[in-house]
């Protein structure tokens, strides 16, 4: 969900400043309500019903209700597909096959597409999907702004709601009745108790803020009996044995327009130290097109480096805890070279930049019941940076000032004003080649063991650094 792009429409050379502004200005309105609970069906901008398309209507069922369905995740604002990759290992776990597993994605600033083109495409993904299985339907996730905008699309035409079994509607918009008559569950995180789709099954998760309610366990096990009507075998992520297949996109954020000019160098990485084990890549990969990679046949044991490499630009590498499934929801969100957030950082030869993300809330005032993240010993939420009510999921750290000090007391404020996103002015000593190595230590609330990712110090000036914790 969070890397280092700000969207295309709040570019000031852009040659339809003005009409992107009214839109980013619509989305981030309906954005807020979402969050804050308020917005019911049929109230906001993305519940404007689109044209109805033709759509063939769905084969009969064949009676196995219990045989598994495709699934489709479509997130919220600034979200992607990464967000249900946590619940696509789980699923997997469960039997069901990986290729079956989709998310739908999008410009939740719709710069780049309208709603009526999202809709259009999910037709066609359905269409595929329906056809590459033989299913008589689809199950349907969303989350959030996603919500809004599958409630619309649901109710636009029997067509497309008599091609959806069931609707999972994941802390998002309320509703006077399923949308499109569709069999619905609701899940509810933190927020105003009083949100509700009438004729649903609604459930309440008070304590789950709102991305960990797509990526919890308790919302696994929750959809899992909606969708199948029998409980799961298991809620973990189950290691699997031998091989396991890798794949995805590498994605601006947020539009998710996928990554193009640029190649994608896969590594096996150090488990303790981070740093490459052969020169040569395990993986080499041309992004073109939506961004897409692999798949390539990897192992879930071990640790990966993933490198966008451009010329003449800063190299971006991305890491991550080890897979332990197949997973082709794997999304490497990055933005292109001096525009968006990474812009805003301050870069040198002598200091590392991260940026730190999790698909569950950092709680930095609750305590012990919050979270720790710590980089080289150094705890880096608090009650200033990372407060519960901000809803941060990603966080940047780089040296505010260049000036080889630490200032942890306040964020910084141009970072904080975004959605979902803070940062912090820490100090990491960086070397060309790298020397030593950056250790970074998460102890989620709810206890568990830690979680650690240590990455070789790249300096920020030729290389950006960006680590994806894992939320269960």
């Amino acid at each position: 969900m969070v890397d280092q792009s700000l969207p295309e429409s709040a570019r000031r050379n852009s040659p339809a400043r003005g009409r992107r502004r009214v839109r980013l200005g619509g989305v981030l309105t309906a954005v807020l309500l979402l969050l804050a609970g308020t917005w019911t069906a049929g109230a906001g901008p993305a519940q404007a019903a689109p044209r109805a398309v033709p759509i063939a209507a769905p084969a009969e069922s064949r009676g196995a209700a219990k045989a598994p369905r495709p699934v489709i995740f479509v997130h919220g604002f600034s979200g992607s597909g990464g967000q249900f990759d946590s619940q696509a290992r789980r699923l997997t776990s469960n039997g069901y096959p990986a290729t079956w597993i989709e998310a739908h994605e999008y410009d939740s600033l719709f710069a780049t597409n309208t709603r009526e083109q999202v809709y259009a495409g999910l037709d066609e993904r359905i269409t595929r999907l329906l056809a590459a299985t033989g299913a008589d339907r689809i199950d349907l996730l969303a989350h959030s702004l996603g919500t809004a905008l599958m409630q619309a699309y649901l109710n636009s035409s029997p067509q497309r709601a008599a091609r959806v079994a069931h609707y999972v509607n994941l802390d998002g918009a309320s509703a006077t009745a399923p949308p499109g008559n569709v069999p619905t569950l609701a899940v509810w995180g933190e927020g105003d108790p009083a949100r509700t789709i009438v004729g649903a099954t609604n459930v309440a998760l008070p304590n789950q803020a709102h991305t960990q309610t797509v990526s919890s366990p308790e919302t696994f096990a929750a959809f899992y009996r909606f969708f199948t009507g029998r409980e799961p075998k298991t809620t973990r992520i189950v290691p699997q044995r031998g091989p396991v297949v890798l794949a995805g996109r590498a994605v601006l954020f947020p539009s998710n327009v996928g990554v193009t000019d640029a190649t994608l160098q896969v590594y096996t990485v150090h488990p303790r130290t981070g740093t490459r084990l052969r020169h040569r890549p395990d993986a080499t990969f041309r992004l073109t097109g939506d961004g897409s990679f692999g798949p390539f046949r990897g192992r879930g044991d071990v640790r990966y480096e993933f490198a966008i490499v451009r010329p003449g630009a800063p190299v971006h590498h991305l890491y991550f805890q080890p897979f332990r499934r197949t997973d082709r929801l794997i999304r490497l969100l990055s933005s292109l070279p001096g525009q968006g957030l990474a812009a805003l950082t301050e870069n040198s030869p002598t200091s590392t930049n991260l940026v730190i993300s999790r698909q569950k809330e950092w709680w930095g005032d609750q305590g012990a019941a919050g979270d720790s993240l710590t980089v080289d010993g150094r705890e880096i939420l608090n009650a200033a940076t990372s407060p519960r009510s901000k809803r941060t999921i990603g966080i940047f750290t780089f040296d505010k000032g260049l000036d080889k000090t630490t200032d942890l007391t306040a964020p910084i404020p141009a970072f904080f004003s975004q959605p979902f996103i803070s940062a912090v002015d820490l100090y990491v000593p960086a070397s060309t080649p790298p020397s030593r190595t950056v250790r970074v230590v998460v102890r989620p609330r709810g206890g568990g063991a830690p979680d650690v990712l240590t990455v070789p110090n790249w300096p920020s000036s030729t290389d950006r650094i960006s680590l994806e914790f894992d939320n269960d």
